[in-house]
């Protein structure tokens, strides 16, 4: 019932250990293992060579959320070879993944100590709908089954899934809207003076010392932002219609005026 179902079971299926977190990302997998009894490690891009030989796990969100960084697939499965020779895991969320598949570790995942979590509400634009994927070797993917339980996703939630899945003109097509509301999204604060600092093609992210005041100031306005507060830094989503496009453009004129 969604990939943060996965990121709170998988925990379960270790014995103590030491975990390294690839930062910043997605709190709720450091959050998992520290809650599980793990030592966690919070480590930058360029520290992970460095401390990879003293882990048991690497979490690595790619394209990461909400930096946008998307990681070579070679230089990830360098690091699953180096953990996999002494029984660790490499975990990559790829829960932003669908837009870029050729970037994916999907085809990889039935090596042993590499596992890879899938999402689906945010490519398919239905956050609602509460479905997630492991894609992992069959003994660890046993294992978390027997921790999931039965029934976990439910009839209608399995029917719209299977739709979306095989539909692969609809994907094509979403990739495309996806890519080109990225880019237009980057221009829009970037004309009103919020250059974002990351990004992908489904969200853009922006460090700016005004993250608080202006995750506030959207709100009372009906646009939610994701808050960053320790960097503070703000997650911006795609507007959906153009209606939705022009209210951002006039919050962010009205922002600038409020400042």
């Amino acid at each position: 019932p969604g990939s943060q179902a996965a990121i709170q079971l998988l925990p379960r299926l270790r014995r103590a250990g030491k975990v390294g977190v690839l930062s910043p990302c997605y709190a709720e997998h450091a959050e998992a293992w520290r809650r599980a009894g793990y030592v966690v490690r919070e480590v930058q891009e360029q520290e992970v060579d460095f401390f990879l030989e003293g882990l048991d796990v690497l979490v690595v969100v790619n394209p990461n959320n909400p930096t946008g960084l998307n990681l070579a697939p070679q230089r990830l499965l360098d690091w699953h070879s180096r953990l996999a020779q002494r029984g660790g895991w490499l975990v990559v969320d790829e829960a932003f993944m669908d837009v870029t598949p050729q970037f994916s570790l999907a085809g990889h995942a039935h090596q042993v100590g590499l596992i890879v979590l899938r999402s689906f509400g945010k490519f398919f634009g239905l956050a609602g709908v509460r479905l997630g994927f492991v894609l992992a070797e069959r003994k660890l993917l046993k294992l978390l089954a027997e921790q999931v339980g039965p029934w976990a996703v439910s009839g209608p939630t399995r029917v719209l899934g299977q739709i979306c899945l095989r539909d692969t003109t609809g994907q094509a097509f979403q990739r495309v809207r996806c890519i080109e509301a990225g880019q237009r999204l980057f221009a829009l604060l970037e004309r009103h003076g919020f250059p974002p600092q990351g990004g992908c093609a489904l969200f853009q992210w922006l460090i700016t010392p005004h993250a608080e005041r202006m995750h506030e100031f959207m709100a009372q306005r009906g646009i939610l932002l994701r808050l960053f507060v320790h960097d503070s830094s703000l997650r911006f989503g795609l507007p959906d219609t153009e209606a939705d496009w022009l209210r951002l453009d006039e919050a962010l004129v009205a922002f600038k005026d409020a400042t």
